[in-house]
Formats: C-alpha cells, structure tokens, sequence
C-alpha cells in the first residue's frame, strides 16, 4: 500500500468538521490517542484499516473514531518505545494469506504524527507465514515479532528507524493436538518478550506449546531453548496469549480452548517454565464449549490480572498474591457486548477499554485501583469489526 499523504487522510475522514478539528487542533487538551485494529474483510466489511480517538483520561472519553490508514485487516498492533532519537511507530499486522503472490500476510510500519493522530506507511514486508495474527516488539524497539497462526509459525525482524528488514528467524511448527477440528495443525497466536528482554515466548494454540527461544537483540535472531525448548499445557487447552508479572517471577497462559489461565514460574537465567496452578475464567455453571477466552492484562503495580471471555462476553477480574502470585477472583463483569476481543488498560490506569467484535464497539469502563473492581460509564464508541486496542 502507497503511503497517504495529509490531504487523503483528511479526505478519508467520515465525520462532521467539528469532529474533526477537536481530533487534529486541540491534542493539549488530551494526553494520547488510542490506536484500534479491525478486520476490512468477512461479514461485515464496513471497516477500511486502522482508526484513531483522542482519549482523555480526566473523564474517560474519547473522540469519534476516524480512518488513520486504510490497510487490509490490520487485526494487531504493537507500538515503538518512546526515543529522543526516533519517532513513534506503529506496526500492524495484515491477517492475510495472498501477499506479493505469497501464501503469507505482511507487516507494515506507520510513523505516527504524534500531533495529528495520522499514520503515514512505510515498506510493507513478508510476515514470514500465512494468517499473521499478534505481534509484539522486544524491550529496546530494535526487534519485531510475529505469530502467523494459519502456517503455525513465528517470525523476527530487525527494526531501524521504524523500518523492517526482511525475516531474520522463522520457525515453521509441525505437529497437532488432541481436538481434530480446533488443532489439526500448529496455530501459532501469541508472542511475548522476556522481562531481561532474553528469551521470546510463542504460545501455539494447535500444539499446547509455549515454545522457548533465545533471543539475540541485536540482531533480532531467535534460537531454541536448549535448556527447555517448550512447555506443555493440559491437551486442548489452546495456549492463545501470555503476560509477565510486573515483578518477572511468573508468566501468565491464557488458554483459549479451555478458558483457562495457567500461572507458570519463569526462570530469566535459565529461559524455563514450570507450572504452578491452573484457575478458570468462567463461572462453573457456563459450558466451556460456548466460550473462548482472548486476552490476559495485568495493571502496571501488578496487583489485578483481567482477561476476556467471548460467549460469556465478560472480564474475568483476578486480584494477585505479591508473594505466591496466585490467582482469586474477584469479579466477573459484563464486557458491554458481544465477542471481546480485546481490551487495554489506559495509561493512567483508571480506565480499561473494551473491543466487542462482533457488537462493532468499544466500552469504556471505570477501574478501581484499590479493588480492581470494574463499573459502568455508559461512554460506547462505534467500530466496525474492533480487534486490538493500543495508547500512544
């Protein structure tokens, strides 16, 4: 895709001019935008890339969303650390399976206009497999990750002023799991960077594995684990997406399948996980057949983990043990519609938002620092086919 240049991006804009100016004049007023991925293709295709809203944390609201690129299903997005030396980044994957008369999707970089919310394209690039479906970057900004869950692969690249080499590492898994219809093959759906930024975790849900693999940051080059080249979950759980705890000491497995969080001890010196405990996000009377859980969060003091529930269509609110890390649940609280995709934490920590799929909205809900309770706002915010949600 050829880069927008201003007058397109304004142009694609479908909002009333007041709208607009209060979106591109007025950002002191405000302290970050939030960035929301969608799909552009399948039953409803009213969605075109990536939408922007200017969220204010005083009050918990956000602008009108409006197109900041047009791409083709920009289903997750991960965003650059922040450097004096650099502009900010956004990078997108394309869930897709045709790229340049490939079977594989792509990834493109964005350099944001931290003034006007625009995203300006840059080279698109192979994302080293089909169905590209979660990235992430290592601590530094200087390697990039992607989970292609169709060819159940992983994939790195280097990064350099925002741009993307081709793939340094990939990794094809073979293999299936125990149901036929959900893990007839590998599906990798999830990439998490170590806390001492040394090793990379690749949850597959087709294999129930967390593979293990050295990172070298520099160059962005993955090598199996000697150590422990992959952990096993319990058959048909789904490993989907993982979160570290704050302090380093667990990793948190978000099992799809089963609905089900593992908590697991990390070792950084080692690069190895072992299971500790495995908790429910469901209540026990809900079929585990109807749900499929999505995403796992843990709030900055990591004091509360959330994760979402699609079919239940709630979030799972856990508050953590500082000592042991356990798990126990504190709520379970409507995500205010329907299929959660996804959800995000805003900076100030006061505020989690809600992607509702397949309800073609965002939520935007109340935390209580103290309890890590969630409450009602009313504030609801039409998308069409949300999928990811990240501040800059």
């Amino acid at each position: 895709m050829s880069p927008l240049t201003r007058r397109s991006f304004l142009a694609s804009l479908t909002v009333a001019p007041s709208a607009l100016r209060a979106f591109v004049l007025d950002p002191p007023v405000v302290r970050s935008t939030l960035f929301i991925g969608t799909y552009t293709e399948g039953v409803i295709a009213g969605s075109r890339g990536i939408y922007a809203s200017r969220w204010t944390p005083e009050d918990g609201s956000l602008t009108d969303p409006v197109l900041a690129a047009a791409t083709q299903n920009p289903s997750f997005l991960a965003i650059s650390p922040r450097s004096k030396q650099s502009r900010r980044t956004l990078y997108a994957v394309n869930e897709i399976g045709n790229f340049a008369g490939t079977h594989d999707g792509s990834v493109t970089p964005f350099r944001i206009d931290e003034h006007t919310g625009e995203l300006k394209a840059g080279q698109e690039v192979d994302s080293g497999g089909s169905g590209p479906c979660h990235i992430t970057l290592d601590h530094t900004g200087g390697s990039l990750f992607v989970a292609n869950y169709d060819s159940g692969s992983v994939a790195s690249f280097l990064v350099r002023e925002g741009a993307l080499s081709a793939a340094v590492s990939k990794f094809k898994f073979s293999g299936h799991g125990v149901d036929p219809k959900r893990q007839e093959s590998p599906h990798t759906h999830g990439v998490t960077v170590s806390p001492g930024n040394e090793y990379l975790l690749v949850n597959d849900l087709g294999l129930d594995r967390i593979m293990i693999f050295h990172l070298q940051a520099a160059t962005a080059k993955l090598t199996p684990n000697s150590v422990q080249p992959y952990f096993s979950a319990k058959p048909g759980a789904g490993p989907r997406h993982g979160t570290f705890h704050p302090m380093g000491k667990w990793f948190y497995s978000l099992n799809e399948m089963h609905s089900t969080i593992d908590q697991l001890e990390w070792d950084e010196h080692a690069g190895t996980l072992k299971w500790i405990s495995t908790t429910p996000t469901l209540p026990p009377e809900f079929a585990v057949e109807h749900n499929t859980a999505a995403e796992v969060v843990i709030d900055g003091e990591g004091r509360f983990l959330y994760a979402s529930n699609r079919g239940h269509d709630s979030i799972a609110v856990f508050s953590i043990d500082g000592r042991t890390g356990t798990l126990t649940l504190v709520e379970r609280h409507s995500s205010g519609g329907k299929a959660p995709r996804h959800f995000a934490i805003d900076p100030s920590g006061d505020w989690v938002l809600v992607a509702n799929q397949e309800t073609n909205n965002i939520v935007v809900f109340k935390r209580d620092r103290s309890s890590g309770m969630l409450k009602d706002t009313g504030k609801l915010y039409k998308v069409d086919r949300p999928v990811c949600l990240v501040f800059a």
